[in-house]
């Protein structure tokens, strides 16, 4: 299992020198194998080897008076650029072909050099991790030792780093590293959680607890809208509009830390507490064409769920979707019964069958942990068997186990369905 690490780096003068040179001969690696490449194609429809682009942009191109300055960094990084531009096409291709799932890739652009975030990779040749006394430094090819900022250790020997500047002017590196895949397996757990997630409440899961929405880019508004107005009046050009434009950059740098760390630490809580986590499918491209897109981008719902996802994938855990038209916030948890589409202002509800009295939120979050333990038990009964069941997820009971009934009433009509982490076989609790 391959694993990304990141930490902040803290070059002096001549080392962010160094590191512009260096981002700037990779945008011109890149650049050119793309042009040579496009005019391939368009004269006869060749395809260029990877050899033979490395031999043309740049061992050729280091001997002519137009990039004879490419040889002044180190040829790794101008190599994984030549490799990412592949990577690009391959993945074009593949999106084409239908190989590829997800949204459509487009053909590889070019880069500019008002692209505010920068790159550059290097393999295991052209850097190395040096002792010194604020513990190890990162040793970059013609570029020398870099000081990082060490928040943790790295697990196993690094294959490859990427140094980035981003558009508030930081420097990271992202080593990757190799771990064994059940290096990480958590120990089981007896708990199962269901979680809608919201605007009010970032999420609500299905043992009532609710986690607030911070709001990261709401709370900075103020400050955001009083920087932006001093970047509209520079001149375009000067150098204080790069400082203003910086300003800005650090302001939305500050949100995406803050939003990033809490989208951790809420998605690892939940993965080490549960041995089964069920959420509900979103389009979160739709929801972020409406009108509450500013408040959909700044929560970030699809970061979280894949989060939510890899993380419980890592640790052996149980991730389980429910479809999104399933109706999670309208049935009576208890009873099964289906009051109809609620408005969002209908925060509480009362079941005319049962007369439990619901709070919408919790209520959804139970109705997608019975949903998701439904569909994960009848995939199991389906592989066991090897059957292929296509019938609707509404014709089976989506239940729990009568013993897991939180309202004691009446399950839903159909076949009660087992827990995912039977008592008999679990373990303790993961910390």
């Amino acid at each position: 299992m391959k694993l990304r690490y990141n930490y902040r780096l803290y070059p002096d003068a001549p080392q962010r020198e160094s590191l512009a040179r260096l981002f700037g001969c990779v945008r011109a690696v890149w650049n050119d194998a793309l042009a040579r490449r496009k005019a391939a194609w368009k004269a006869d429809r060749a395809r260029i080897s990877g050899p033979r682009l490395q031999q043309l942009c740049i061992t050729a191109a280091k001997r002519t008076p137009e990039r004879n300055w490419l040889a002044q960094v180190s040829p790794v990084p101008l190599q994984q650029s030549l490799r990412d531009l592949d990577v690009a096409y391959g993945n074009f291709f593949d999106s084409v072909s239908g190989k590829r799932k997800g949204p459509k890739m487009g053909l590889p652009v070019f880069k500019s050099r008002r692209d505010h975030r920068q790159s550059a990779r290097f393999t295991t040749t052209a850097f190395k991790l040096r002792p010194g006394r604020a513990g190890d430094a990162l040793y970059l090819a013609k570029i020398g030792e870099i000081e990082v900022r060490w928040s943790r250790e790295l697990p196993a020997p690094p294959s490859s780093v990427t140094v980035i500047k981003d558009p508030a002017g930081r420097y990271f590196a992202s080593f990757v590293v190799d771990v064994p895949d059940d290096s990480q397996t958590l120990p089981r757990s007896d708990a199962e959680t269901g979680i809608d997630l919201g605007l009010t409440h970032y999420a609500v899961t299905s043992n009532g607890e609710k986690i607030v929405n911070p709001k990261w880019l709401r709370r900075r508004e103020r400050k955001l809208k009083k920087l932006q107005r001093a970047l509209a009046r520079k001149q375009k050009g000067s150098a204080n509009r790069t400082k203003a434009r910086i300003k800005v950059a650090r302001q939305h740098a500050k949100a995406g830390d803050a939003r990033r760390d809490f989208l951790h630490q809420v998605s690892t809580a939940i993965v080490r507490e549960n041995q089964a986590v069920a959420v509900e499918g979103l389009a979160v491209r739709g929801l972020a064409r409406g009108r509450l897109a500013k408040s959909v981008n700044d929560v970030s719902w699809g970061t979280f769920l894949r989060l939510l996802e890899d993380k419980a994938a890592r640790h052996g855990r149980t991730f389980i979707t429910v479809d999104r038209w399933y109706p999670s916030s309208q049935l009576c948890p208890c009873c099964g019964y289906k009051i109809g589409k609620l408005g969002l202002d209908v925060r509480a509800w009362d079941c005319p069958s049962c007369g439990e009295h619901h709070d919408r939120d919790i209520a959804a979050a139970l109705n997608i942990l019975a949903e998701g333990i439904r569909l994960k038990t009848l995939n199991d009964l389906n592989d066991v068997n090897g059957l292929n069941d296509t019938r609707s997820v509404h014709d089976v009971a989506a239940g729990l186990a009568d013993t897991r009934n939180d309202c004691e009433g009446q399950v839903r009509p159909g076949k009660a369905i087992p827990t995912l982490a039977p008592p008999e076989t679990s373990t303790a609790q993961a910390a």
